[in-house]
């Protein structure tokens, strides 16, 4: 455990480095003051002991200006209540009055590092569950994830491929939050949502009357997504002329402005996505090769949703109960018709067909059970499978009523006997008699 000792007194200071180095858990590093301090500290420091009454920077100045970087303990030879009041108000661990035995101050470090570590867990634990954004997992998925995590870790450029609404962004955005650049900005720019003589100024800013309606300087999204992550969507709809700029702020690290010479250097990471053949695009002439190989050094295809069925029923759950508590309704539920469609279902729209699917059948179904006429599938081209026995049930039924409820002349064009045909008139609940 790295600390750091604050103190002005060369004696208190000299004793405290000297008791301290019989514990071999304890790398100590002492500061005679606060200000000499904030030049060195850094993150490898885990603890800071600090005096309260010091000369240019007092002990409690210094830890509003750590702004709870850092756990602290204070010791002080005058203590006041106003003052051990007060530390504790800035989060301060341990107050320890002069003299103390340093059996103390180590049971007080200790105190703190289990604290440390038990936060820590709690907020790897919360940051790794919201790290996540996906409803559900399957094994497609995981196999998929595993990959992601270790792209993310880099900054090599990744492209998302796969059909429409499989949920690209939300694959960019998980990349984002579990790499080196989570605390920096995340800008998502879709590519076929801009006009196409809008799109190098979105990028890249333009300058004060660089056109007609450039009134004021406007930064572009590279800019703002510095030390982040520019999710690049649809980018096979990117101009042409448009994509050798890209590949030159990509190549060189750098950007300009519209009506600007100035170069602006840039940090960021780029995943880009699309659900267009960018093999066809480049033999077209629409897509630049050189460009494809700088998007694509990791590609990562996401499988259509009828390829992760184990995601269907919780994703459609989720969706269900956000969608009730977006429009104020009771609790809803799918009945198990209602399941097995959305299980057999092909989801050509993908996770985003299956959410609007969800939310309209919330706001029109009429009960708490939602049931598959609901779901409205019929209309996107859906016919559900019929079962042996709903198939032999309709023709118990249609013969039936040709015979106008004759059993036995029912049972003869059946080829079955009276009293098999009264056994399935009574299993499918059918109509026997006139």
């Amino acid at each position: 455990m790295k600390i750091a000792i604050v103190e002005d007194d060369i004696n208190m200071r000299k004793s405290l480095e000297i008791a301290m180095a019989e514990y071999n858990e304890f790398e100590v590093i002492s500061f005679k003051n606060a200000k000499d301090a904030l030049k060195k500290l850094d993150d490898s420091f885990e603890l800071i002991i600090s005096d309260i009454n010091m000369p240019g920077m007092d002990g409690i100045e210094f830890v509003k200006t750590l702004n709870g970087r850092f756990e602290v303990i204070l010791i002080t030879g005058n203590a006041t209540l106003q003052r051990a009041i007060e530390s504790i108000q800035l989060g301060v661990k341990d107050f320890l009055l002069k003299p103390f035995e340093i059996e103390t101050l180590v049971t007080a470090i200790k105190r703190s590092d289990k604290v440390q570590k038990t936060v820590k867990t709690a907020k790897k634990a919360t940051l790794k569950k919201k790290k996540s954004g996906f409803l559900a997992s399957s094994q497609a998925l995981d196999k998929l994830l595993h990959i992601a995590d270790k792209a993310a870790k880099t900054d090599a450029s990744i492209m998302l491929l796969g059909e429409s609404g499989v949920g690209k962004e939300v694959f960019a955005q998980y990349i984002h939050d579990n790499s080196p650049r989570a605390k920096k900005p995340f800008i998502a720019i879709n590519m076929a949502a801009i006009p196409d003589n809008l799109i190098e100024s979105e990028l890249f800013g333009f300058e004060k009357g660089a056109f007609t309606d450039a009134v004021e300087t406007k930064i572009g999204q590279f800019e703002s997504a510095q030390g982040g992550t520019i999710f690049l969507d649809e980018i096979g709809e990117m101009p042409f002329g448009v994509q050798a700029k890209l590949l030159r702020a990509i190549q060189e690290r750098e950007i300009r402005r519209l009506g600007s010479q100035k170069v602006i250097k840039i940090d960021i990471r780029i995943v880009s996505a699309t659900n267009a053949n960018l093999q066809e695009k480049i033999n077209n002439c629409e897509f630049r090769e050189d460009l494809y190989y700088r998007l694509s050094t990791i590609p990562l295809h996401i499988p259509a949703l009828r390829e992760r069925k184990e995601e269907i029923l919780p994703i459609a759950i989720a969706s269900l109960q956000n969608s009730c508590k977006q429009y104020g309704f009771k609790e809803k539920m799918f009945s198990d018709k209602a399941k097995e469609a959305l299980l057999a279902y092909k989801w050509p729209g993908n996770i985003r067909e299956l959410i609007s699917v969800v939310e309209r059948a919330t706001i029109l179904s009429d009960g708490e059970i939602i049931e598959p006429e609901a779901l409205f599938l019929e209309s996107r081209g859906f016919k559900q499978k019929r079962s042996i026995a709903n198939m032999e049930a309709e023709l118990i039924e249609e013969i039936l009523l040709t015979c106008k409820y004759d059993l036995d002349e029912s049972a003869q064009m059946l080829g079955m006997s009276k009293n098999v045909l009264s056994k399935k008139i009574k299993l499918y609940n059918l109509k026997g008699e006139r």
